[in-house]
């Protein structure tokens, strides 16, 4: 792609890009090679494993999927830890599901061939033989995308000495967390793990009576910058960004916005202009009165729209980048609803290995709940404050940490809205729907109404178990693999 071919225009105020969010879609692989791709597996063929590493973290990239974790730094700690006996497996984390969030469909939709690409090289890096992407059974679409990508690329030769797989996993939340992912591919429902991913990977179809090699588990944009940081080097791709946050980043908005869409950005853009360049500022008559980034960080609040959007920038004012998936809400909207609605989810999608975040989400789900229909009375504000400073006791990820910095955010820097509820100040409001895109189409996004029926033990029955998932599931053979 030419660098004028790089950018258009979203609004006279800013433009957008199109490094890894190509503006249309990449419909065969000789249209692909005939634009400059494959030119990164080339040029990693002719490096050594460190020196590709080595560019990658002079880069500066940093994963985004939410942490941020540098690349270069991760590659580097899955090749140290190679295995004698076990292979190692790049795995592409294409479990998108944190709400508000369509940027790695996006993605795939336009140019699944620049992730695989960015997935063979990632594997003749840390010396995998197997790159795998993981995405939901769901994505009918980008899974059609993948496989025949792959099976045009293999034809091509152009993953030689790496094997190529699509695994379709579930619709679960903590399918995307990296551990449970793994889970997942080997055959098991997702329940995050302890021991890291680059000390215990997945079986991959090697021996079972061999321990998994490690693995690479990095996000579908993140891998997708990879081809052309091997190509133009580091300097072209912190040409654009901050010393911190260097490159573009793909933004959904969502929310009570004109419109709704995905788009490509210079980090360090100030979230206001995100905002109005990809979801047409908020709708008519209306002011923007907070925005979430996905259900994983601090609201920001109004007067914080000209916060550069970037890991130190949202970090510096009590929130996070976390996937760029940025649900705009507006003054009709009645934060108590917003932070019931957070906690329902974070509570539904907890798989209960750790009681606290099972057990306590459920328990702030259901006073938050009271407080938006206003049945609440000071000792449901008590319990909800309570919950919050427990629900993250002995946690092994990071959900139940979620409900404290998000939910807990809401209740902090609204606290008037809540206590209105409580006081009797406050008309009744059902609670926010929060639940991951099923699409986004004709500007609109459409929302998985069926969470609204998901049951705390993860089934869709008229009534709940009482037996949380880890239990409930732990025996039995995921749908998804029959």
């Amino acid at each position: 792609m030419s660098v004028a071919a790089e950018a258009s225009v979203a609004s006279p105020a800013m433009t957008l890009l199109h490094r890894v969010l190509y503006p249309e879609p990449m419909l065969s692989l000789d249209e692909y090679l005939a634009r400059g791709g494959g030119k990164g597996v080339t040029a990693a063929r002719a490096m050594d494993p460190l020196a590709i590493i080595d560019r990658v973290a002079a880069s500066g990239l940093r994963g985004r999927g939410g942490a941020g974790f540098p690349t270069g730094r991760k590659w580097q700690t899955v090749a140290e830890n190679r295995s004698p006996v076990a292979p190692s497996t790049v795995i592409v984390n294409a479990a998108e599901g944190e709400p508000g969030t369509f940027k790695d469909r996006s993605i795939l939709r336009r140019n699944p061939y620049l992730v695989v690409e960015g997935a063979i090289i990632a594997a003749l890096a840390v010396g995998a033989d197997l790159a795998i992407v993981a995405t939901k059974q769901s994505f009918g679409g980008e899974v059609d995308r993948l496989r025949d990508a792959m099976e045009e690329m293999e034809d091509a030769g152009l993953n030689e000495g790496v094997g190529l797989a699509v695994f379709e996993g579930p619709d679960e939340y903590l399918y995307g967390e990296e551990s449970a992912l793994l889970e997942s591919v080997d055959g098991r429902w997702p329940f995050p793990r302890v021991v890291p991913t680059f000390r215990r990977g997945v079986y991959a179809g090697a021996d079972p009576d061999v321990p998994e090699g490690p693995a690479l588990v990095n996000n579908t944009e993140t891998l997708a910058n990879i081809p052309r940081i091997l190509i133009r080097g580091p300097e072209w791709f912190r040409g654009v960004g901050t010393e911190a946050s260097p490159g573009t980043i793909v933004c959904t908005v969502t929310g009570y916005t004109r419109q709704h869409g995905v788009g490509e950005v210079r980090m360090g853009t100030p979230l206001g202009e995100v905002i109005e360049a990809i979801g047409g500022g908020p709708r008519p008559g209306r002011s923007v009165k907070a925005v979430m980034s996905g259900v994983a960080t601090g609201v920001i609040t109004a007067d914080r729209l000209d916060t550069p959007v970037s890991y130190e920038g949202l970090a510096a004012i009590g929130s996070g980048l976390g996937s760029a998936g940025f649900i705009v809400l507006d003054d009709s909207v009645d934060m108590a609803a917003v932070a019931a609605g957070v906690a329902r989810f974070l509570a539904v999608e907890s798989c209960g290995q750790c009681s606290p975040c099972k057990l306590d989400g459920a328990t702030l789900a259901t006073a938050l709940a009271t407080v938006a229909t206003s049945e609440a009375r000071d000792h449901d504000y008590g319990v909800i404050r309570k919950r919050l400073a427990t629900v993250a006791d002995r946690s092994r990820c990071f959900l139940a940490t979620q409900q404290q910095v998000s939910v807990g955010s809401i209740v902090e820097r609204f606290a008037d809205e809540i206590e209105a509820h409580v006081r009797g100040g406050a008309d009744p409001v059902e609670p926010e729907l929060i639940a991951e895109l099923v699409d986004i189409r004709g500007g609109r996004a459409i929302l998985d109404e069926r969470h609204r029926a998901k049951q705390l033990d993860w089934s869709f029955n008229e009534r709940d178990s009482g037996t949380v998932p880890v239990e409930r599931y732990q025996k039995v053979a995921p749908p998804w693999l029959r």
